[in-house]
């Protein structure tokens, strides 16, 4: 399948051949029609991307400290050599997209094959013709609706203006301010005006001040003093109830506007990535609530809810990520969001790197949602062939040990494998890790033959006599017991299991199989 990537050392996009992703517990495995491209989230990476490493540098001081602290506490080649591993990886960009379901793992009992669906997350919604996702990361597109897999690529991004509206607790009949009009802020005047709320807009771009105006906003303007006005004529001279923030901009100029706009003790939200710098006298004297919200919802960045599917009970956490995706496709569905509007660009995968153009200003479009689009089919194949099987059979026969690697980690890439490739004798076969674009990245870095996503293709394949295993520790045995099984020697990186009816399984499979075990000790 093709997948788009981002390097971290140059910003360059590339789209890839790389194996379809596995279907792992608690996912599905979508067919992608649709993706978003973020204008904010994703240029901001790119431009970063872009920068040299002293620019990087003077961007983040917060990784220099996170790089000052491994020097410390590992010394400085392990430092660098981290460094460089992190800017040599690709990125697999990406968040919000819809599809098909093409197969769903046994655990996942209420979404089926042939559903369509609405797809998020980092890591997971990516800009791919495959996806393997989550459960608490899908919704699905209501039967018998016609949402569009465009429209309903949205969701995620109308998930996190679904957040900001509800962080700022927006009542039936309050006055509220957005400021900054791109995509999210246009989402965000539509949720508040379904919510009963006027709303007052502002944006220095007229045509998106324009924009937000014909899509509901009861006034807008591209003058910040006339903004501050606006919203105390449309509350008979109060000031705005609650002040949402969309902007994507490091000026503190939007939150310092807000407080002049608000009433006294209002709301103000950023939900755009702003300068921070609050004058303290304009809050003080309003006793302003300022709050800052996070993402798409409650269990963003919680791994127990997001990889592992441990749903929130609905009695203490209303409102998901999850369920907000669900009530953002609903309003798609009743008509009181549209999207359609809001759509200026269309790119076919093959050509995304145009897509990055756009939104990083190179080519001087105006812009607002930029979609990648997918064909109806895309190739399935767990297995990616680096090297012609002909040759890849006679390379391998040469040479004694011959090395399929399960996991493609960073102790595996920064340490195992520059370690294996000083050793004379060794002929590197397969690799394999649960992203498609890991497992080409790593293969190609360490010449392997092949690079797969599904590690049957590496215990199983006869060109193979050697498994090294470097995966997750609850993985360890299982992929023990399945090497020793057909026929392979293993090195395990330690833990070699983590139970005792583990260890027993193991013995009795390193008995029968007459071929030799050993445990890595770091």
């Amino acid at each position: 399948m093709r997948q788009v990537l981002q390097y971290a050392h140059n910003g360059e996009i590339a789209i890839a051949d790389v194996p379809t992703p596995k279907l792992l517990p608690g996912c599905a495995l979508v067919r992608t029609a649709a993706s978003l491209v973020s204008a904010g989230t994703e240029r901001a990476v790119a431009q970063f991307a872009g920068k040299n490493l002293f620019q990087k540098a003077s961007a983040r001081p917060d990784l220099v400290r996170e790089v000052v602290n491994k020097v410390r506490r590992d010394g400085l080649f392990s430092a660098v050599q981290a460094v460089r591993s992190r800017l040599d990886q690709p990125l697999a960009v990406g968040y919000s997209s819809a599809g098909t379901v093409v197969a769903v793992h046994e655990a996942v009992t209420d979404i089926h094959t042939g559903d369509r669906v609405a797809c998020a997350g980092a890591g997971n919604a990516t800009h791919a013709e495959m996806a393997c996702i989550p459960r608490l990361l899908m919704a699905r597109i209501p039967n018998g609706s016609d949402v569009s897999f465009e429209e309903a690529a949205f969701s995620t991004i109308g998930a996190v203006a679904m957040h900001g509206v509800r962080t700022a607790e927006a009542k039936l009949g309050e006055v509220a301010g957005v400021i900054g009009l791109g995509l999210l802020g246009q989402l965000t005047i539509q949720i508040l005006k379904a919510a009963g709320c006027r709303v007052v807009g502002m944006d220095l771009v007229s045509d998106r001040a324009k924009l937000a105006k014909n899509l509901g906003a009861d006034c807008t303007t591209t003058d910040p003093t006339q903004f501050a006005q606006l919203c105390f004529d449309q509350s008979h001279g109060r000031g705005a109830d609650i002040l949402l923030i969309t902007a994507e901009t490091p000026s503190s100029d939007p939150v310092n506007l807000a407080a002049e706009a608000a009433r006294d003790r209002g709301m103000i939200v950023a939900v755009g990535t702003v300068g921070m710098n609050i004058q303290r006298k304009l809050y003080y004297e309003k006793e302003l609530d300022f709050r800052v919200s996070r993402s798409y919802g409650p269990g963003r960045y919680d791994a127990a809810y997001e990889q592992k599917g441990r749903d929130y009970p609905i009695g203490y956490a209303r409102w998901t990520e999850n369920r907000n995706m669900e009530a953002f496709l609903e309003l798609l569905v009743d008509g009181k969001v549209d999207v359609e509007s809001l759509i200026t660009h269309r790119v076919p995968i093959e050509r995304a790197s145009d897509a990055y153009e756009i939104i990083c200003g190179i080519t001087n479009e105006p812009f607002l949602g930029v979609l990648i689009t997918y064909p109806e089919t895309a190739q399935q194949h767990t297995r990616l062939e680096l090297v012609s099987r002909k040759k890849r059979i006679n390379a391998a026969s040469a040479h004694p040990v011959r090395i399929g690697l399960l996991g493609a980690g960073s102790f595996a890439m920064n340490t195992l494998l520059p370690a294996m490739k000083k050793v004379s004798g060794m002929d590197f076969i397969g690799i394999c890790a649960a992203s498609g674009s890991h497992a080409r990245h790593a293969a190609e870095k360490f010449s392997f033959r092949y690079c797969a996503t599904d590690e049957a293709e590496i215990i199983n394949d006869p060109a193979v006599n050697t498994i090294v295993i470097a995966t997750r520790h609850h993985l360890h045995a299982p992929h023990v017991v399945a090497a020793l099984q057909a026929g392979k020697h293993v090195f395990c990186e330690k833990p070699l299991c983590l139970k005792e009816d583990e260890l027993a399984e193991i013995i009795e499979a390193y008995n029968r199989s007459q071929r030799h075990l050993m445990v890595g000790f770091n």
